[in-house]
């Protein structure tokens, strides 16, 4: 069994930044975050394989976020730069397969979400 439990989430303007956590209870090599936005489907946003030093971002991200890992704490940070209302959502850490050819796919533990709003 994974815990997984994200924090910082909030409001920002656009054009602001966020950094969003995900303390694990145990080392998984392969991390995400996905979100949802109101009336969407759920979207993989960047993932990290940690042992092979590979990550993933979707492609209408354009170099605003970074996903990174600290191993030693079993966390895993999205920095999220220059964030526009469409990045408006509720995010989710969770486990994920650690092939990424058709995008990011979910394992089977996910944190509980936080929201992210951006607005002016």
């Amino acid at each position: 069994q994974v815990r997984l439990v994200e924090s910082g989430g909030g409001s920002v303007q656009p054009g602001g930044s966020l950094r969003l956590s995900c303390a694990a209870s145990k080392y998984i090599a392969c991390m995400g975050w996905f979100r949802q936005a109101p009336g969407k489907e759920r979207e993989g946003v960047a993932g990290i394989d940690t042992d092979r030093g590979r990550t993933y971002y979707h492609d209408s991200l354009k170099g605003r976020f970074t996903i990174s890992r600290d191993k030693a704490e079993n966390t895993v940070y999205l920095q999220m730069n220059n964030m526009q209302p469409e990045d408006t959502g509720n995010y989710y850490c969770a486990t994920i397969a650690c092939q990424w050819h058709y995008g990011l796919q979910p394992g089977n533990y996910w944190g509980q979400g936080t929201q992210v709003t951006v607005s002016s």
